[in-house]
């Protein structure tokens, strides 16, 4: 499998919100093709001095770390299903209006090593 692993930070005002909006986005992946999607709220992610989740997306007051995942049965399609899904205009929506910090989320597409 391949996996697209990505960490961002939510007010914590905005977590209904934004949990409206993965529920959609998720439904969008799956739709497409993806095999899962997961999306966690943090629970017991402490502030490292060098390095952490929080550190890693700039938490703010008030903020809280999502960590979520989308896994696929390779690069190949996961390429092909993100293109669904970007072009897909049930997901357009106003960048204005979203229920986070864009610009602190982190992402990245990871190949397995290890599957138990």
């Amino acid at each position: 499998p391949y996996v697209d692993g990505f960490e961002l930070a939510v007010p914590k005002d905005q977590l209904d919100a934004y949990k409206k909006l993965a529920r959609k986005a998720g439904k969008l992946w799956r739709e497409h093709g993806a095999l899962a999607y997961m999306e966690c709220v943090a629970d017991d992610v402490p502030e490292g001095k060098l390095t952490s989740f929080p550190r890693a997306v700039k938490l703010k007051d008030g903020e809280t770390v999502i960590f979520s995942w989308i896994v696929y049965n390779s690069r190949r399609e996961r390429d092909a299903i993100n293109k669904k899904v970007m072009a897909d205009p049930r997901l357009k929506c106003d960048p204005s209006t979203m229920p986070f910090d864009a610009k602190r989320m982190i992402w990245g597409g990871f190949k397995s090593i290890i599957e138990m």
